[in-house]
């Protein structure tokens, strides 16, 4: 009996122990909490250190980065005051640069700031393959964009914190034109949580029913292989206007 019960707290324990890690993980307002928002830019504090948290680039090197496409970092993308800009010569938007890495569960944390009528954005789960001009072929998208200065309307699936072309954000917390603005992207196997300054503006399930019906009705109906990859790249997006990023990491979870 005593060797029975000693089984059973075991067991409990386990239990426990498993259930309090999978909250924490899959939680995304436990997740946003672990990122100190007063810490100097592009470096990590010791408790991110310690939750997991990785430096993506420090402000000065692109290591870790590339050319979508390429084996090198593209010349329309360079490093101004510790971030990652667009040189936007030549109208630059064809080629997005992608970490060298590709993820599978993450949290993703980044600081965008656009100059006036600009437009982005961050694409996960990119496959890199020549078959594919773009990342956003294969990759869901959340959406960065100066829309109160873009000259055409927009459809509530193109504004600032959408999942591109999929689901509008439910609240549009963007700060104004020339501050900083803060994204943490989750993707815990299909379910994705996108973040922006603190407000949850989209959550869905990939490959969900709804899910599904969105993308077989819409802009990727000539894009078969969008969102088909469960892991990829991350990419920045250059649009051939200008736009800063930095302060990013990422937490494998």
């Amino acid at each position: 009996m005593k060797n029975l019960m000693n089984k059973f707290l075991f067991l409990l324990s386990a239990i426990i122990i498993i259930s309090c890690t999978t909250v924490k993980t899959k939680d995304p307002v436990s997740l946003y909490s672990e990122l100190d928002k007063n810490a100097p830019s592009n470096t990590l504090t010791r408790t991110e250190k310690k939750d997991g948290w990785q430096l993506l680039f420090d402000g000065q090197n692109k290591t870790g980065w590339h050319g979508y496409n390429m084996t090198m970092f593209p010349d329309c993308w360079t490093i101004e005051d510790g971030a990652f800009t667009m040189t936007t010569e030549g109208r630059g938007e064809s080629q997005d640069i992608i970490t060298d890495k590709v993820y599978k569960s993450f949290a993703f944390s980044i600081e965008y700031k656009l100059t006036k009528g600009a437009n982005s954005g961050i694409i996960f789960q990119v496959a890199e393959d020549p078959k594919y001009k773009f990342p956003y072929e294969t990759g869901p998208e959340f959406q960065v964009i100066d829309q109160d200065n873009w000259p055409d309307t927009l459809k509530d699936w193109q504004i600032c914190g959408a999942n591109y072309a999929m689901y509008p954000p439910k609240t549009k917390p963007y700060k104004p034109l020339g501050e900083w603005n803060h994204i943490l992207l989750v993707v815990n196997g299909n379910n994705v949580n996108q973040i922006l300054n603190g407000e949850v503006v989209v959550e869905y399930i990939k490959n969900s029913d709804e899910w599904k019906k969105l993308r077989d009705s819409g802009k990727w109906v000539n894009f078969p292989d969008y969102g088909k990859y469960d892991e990829g790249h991350i990419s920045l997006q250059n649009h051939g206007t200008k736009v800063w990023y930095r302060n990013i990491k990422i937490k494998e979870i």
